[in-house]
């Protein structure tokens, strides 16, 4: 049997997964440039669990804390993230403890409760133990800590020939000091310190002797600072520490209206959705932008960040907003084949750290992205749309123009009318679509295409683009621009179906390769170019058919290649899995073609595979394995969760399902052919604002059909029902 080996570019951006994790839950936080990804019991472990560890700006700044009670370590009694993201809890106790042969402490004598909190780059830990015997007691408890300052890339598998100078240990009377120079120059330490001060300090770890009256509760506050360079780290106390947490949150209930429903299951789904997408968004200069996903993916990617902005748009417009201001701040404004970059390209993703500083990776700012130039221009009109905001757009308006010329001047790689990728960096991503793996693109065969190459969804997104930018042009009063770039799509349109359409498959092609042939594959894919609408209405009714086949529809939802295509496989990670923003996005465009009947469908598949996944948490994909009775979706084991895109998708599945539409400039709310999915029998959505009017709206289910009622109506505004 002969296996296709990876080249060399194609193993640096691969996830590896090659030894059997440890079967324990992990528990996630997340705060500015700061996660941790810990096991059930509060511990860091990255022998058992690779991934797991205390991270700062792409480092790893912890990969090893244990807590024991005279060397044994304690037995789990329950564990959790707190409902907003904020902390996490686990109540530990002690397993049965022998003395020279004799049980001495049974086991549930001591109660450990720990609590942790992440605030402006220090991991705070408050742990209370507290004796529950009718005795006193003495007991040794020790916390041990190790960091390898490993690069995220590392942590993902990536091998390098040389690595900084790590130091042994620091200690003082009450710190522990880890310390790693790293080849970029940069000095990383970790500084611990606990109250009250530990009796000994020895090569990592803290001990404590313990002596505890009967009922009595000690504290120790462990804090575990993360220090790069020369700049100081503030520590605070553990409660100021949770208080100032508290006060700074992103709160997704004072951003976004409030969306409930009358299935309890489901609403559980939305506020760990809404959660998730809050603890995600960290402040940039330029505003809140949402990091991609824990723990590959926890930076600013382009492409993620539109997507989310626009699955969040209609509820939470001031994600937009960051996101927009964020990449055009970071647009490229010179040629660079090494970072893929050309003037008016957006950026792909931007990282931290010492890989990227010492270009061992090209991602400090990489622009391989083909679709994230003509997605800006997108998101950008949608944003006029929804919110009427002319002030901001104008701001931007000089990055609109060069993302358009950018897809003019450098995106149509040969002159074909097409917009093209052609990776020129040596360690750059190979295919620059969303599907960017390297076994993604490829024919009937499953040949793997040769570039360059034109994705069916990139056309999508270039004539929706086209038109988003004359909408802009129009409106700034640029009325030649908006002129030329309706034409543009126009055309774009009519040439896109006569060069996609492969009517043997009943499908737009995945892609043209470098030769111009249609790659004919049956592909999740073209449900984008039904999102953006280039799709001609003969063809969408086709595609959408076939999307709800079984071949295509696993029961958990839409895979992103159908099963029979010549590299489908369910466990792959973008040829047969199943992806929740790829859901919405599909769904959303079936129901801008009028097919509601998939759109609710899909939105109740995910609805079902949320129920089984923990703190109902949809993750980036699933396995594309078909539903099973009994059974829940199988997981894809280095998928992130939480992952933005993913988070947001509920949120763009209900718009579609409501044909949620919002014009600020027209002061309208339109709901078009509202559908409600089985589960779901009434919808309350509160607090939609539209420019500084303000609607409160129930969508019921009433003997089969579904009606809408205005509860509340603050300021002008006019409210459509098209049924």
């Amino acid at each position: 049997m002969v296996i296709q080996a990876l080249t060399d570019a194609e193993q640096r951006y691969y996830i590896l997964a090659t030894d059997v994790p440890v079967a324990e839950r992990t528990l996630i936080l997340k705060q500015g440039e700061t996660f941790g990804v810990f096991n059930e019991f509060g511990d860091i472990d990255a022998g058992a669990r690779r991934e797991e560890g205390l991270y700062n700006a792409g480092t790893r700044y912890l990969s090893g804390l244990s807590l024991s009670l005279a060397s044994h370590r304690p037995l789990l009694l329950s564990s959790t993230v707190r409902r907003d993201n904020l902390l996490m809890v686990a109540d530990l106790t002690n397993p049965d403890l022998y003395v020279a042969g004799q049980l001495a402490f049974p086991r549930g004598t001591l109660h450990i409760n720990r609590t942790k909190v992440l605030w402006l780059d220090v991991c705070y830990e408050q742990i209370r133990i507290r004796n529950f015997s009718l005795a006193d007691l003495e007991m040794d408890f020790a916390i041990g800590f190790q960091a390898d300052y490993a690069d995220i890339f590392e942590v993902r598998g990536q091998e390098r020939p040389r690595r900084g100078w790590l130091y042994p240990p620091e200690t003082a009377h009450s710190a522990i000091l880890l310390r790693y120079d790293g080849l970029d120059g940069v000095t990383r330490r970790t500084l611990i310190e606990t109250t009250p001060s530990p009796d000994v300090i020895q090569k990592g770890v803290m001990r404590f002797h313990l002596t505890l009256g009967r009922h009595e509760e000690k504290t120790i506050n462990v804090s575990i600072a993360c220090r790069s360079g020369t700049a100081p780290t503030r520590v605070v106390a553990h409660a100021d520490a949770v208080q100032e947490a508290e006060q700074a949150r992103i709160a997704p209930e004072d951003a976004l209206c409030r969306v409930s429903t009358s299935n309890p299951q489901c609403n559980a789904w939305l506020e760990s959705s809404a959660a998730d997408l809050a603890m995600m968004l960290t402040r940039t200069p330029q505003g809140l932008y949402p990091y991609a996903g824990l723990p590959w993916f926890d930076t600013t990617f382009g492409r993620d960040g539109i997507i989310t902005a626009l699955e969040t748009l209609w509820m939470w417009p001031g994600v937009a907003r960051g996101v927009l201001a964020f990449l055009a701040h970071t647009q490229a404004t010179t040629v660079s084949a090494e970072r893929d970059s050309e003037p008016g390209k957006i950026l792909h993703e931007a990282r931290q750290g010492e890989m990227a500083a010492l270009n061992e990776i090209p991602f400090g700012r990489y622009y391989g992205s083909v679709d994230a130039t003509p997605l800006f221009v997108v998101l950008a009109g949608a944003y006029y749309r929804r919110t009427g905001d002319i002030e901001f757009i104008a701001s931007i308006w000089p990055h609109v123009q060069a993302a358009l010329d950018w897809i003019d001047h450098y995106g149509d790689v040969d002159g074909d009318g097409f917009v093209e990728y052609h990776r020129r960096s040596p360690t750059g991503l190979v295919h620059q679509g969303w599907k960017d793996s390297h076994d993604s693109v490829f024919d009937a065969s499953g040949a793997l295409a040769e570039g360059p190459i034109a994705l069916c969804e990139v056309q999508g997104y270039t004539f929706a683009a086209q038109r988003a930018g004359a909408e802009i042009a129009q409106a700034l009063g640029h009325m030649h621009i908006a002129s030329r770039l309706r034409e543009a799509s126009r055309e774009l349109r009519a040439h896109f179906q006569s060069s996609f359409w492969c009517a043997d498959i009943g499908s737009y092609a995945l892609a043209l390769d470098g030769a111009k042939r249609a790659l004919n594959v049956r592909t999740s894919n073209p449900g984008h170019c039904l999102y953006t609408g280039i799709a001609a209405p003969d063809h969408a009714r086709v595609l959408l058919e076939n999307f709800a086949r079984d071949e295509f529809f696993s029961g958990w939802g839409i895979r992103t290649v159908a099963e029979g295509e010549a590299r489908y496989n369910p466990m792959s990670y973008h040829n047969g899995s199943v992806w929740p923003h790829d859901n919405a996005i599909l769904a959303a465009g079936a129901s801008r073609y009028q097919c509601k009947k998939l759109t609710a469908r899909i939105l109740g598949a995910q609805f079902d595979a949320s129920n089984f996944f923990e703190l109902h948490r949809l993750p980036e994909l699933f396995c594309g394995f078909p539903r099973r009775q009994g059974e829940g979706p199988t997981q894809y084991p280095v998928a992130c969760s939480p992952q933005a895109w993913a988070s947001a998708a509920v949120f763009l599945l209900l718009e579609g399902c409501l044909g949620v539409s919002i014009d600020a400039q027209r002061k309208q709310l339109v709901l078009a052919h509202p559908v409600l999915p089985d589960a779901i029998d009434e919808i309350s959505i509160q607090h939609v604002s539209i420019g500084a009017a303000s609607v409160d709206l129930t969508v019921r289910r009433f003997r089969g059909a579904v009606g809408v009622s205005v509860d509340r109506r603050e300021g002008d505004v006019e409210v459509i029902v098209q049924s």
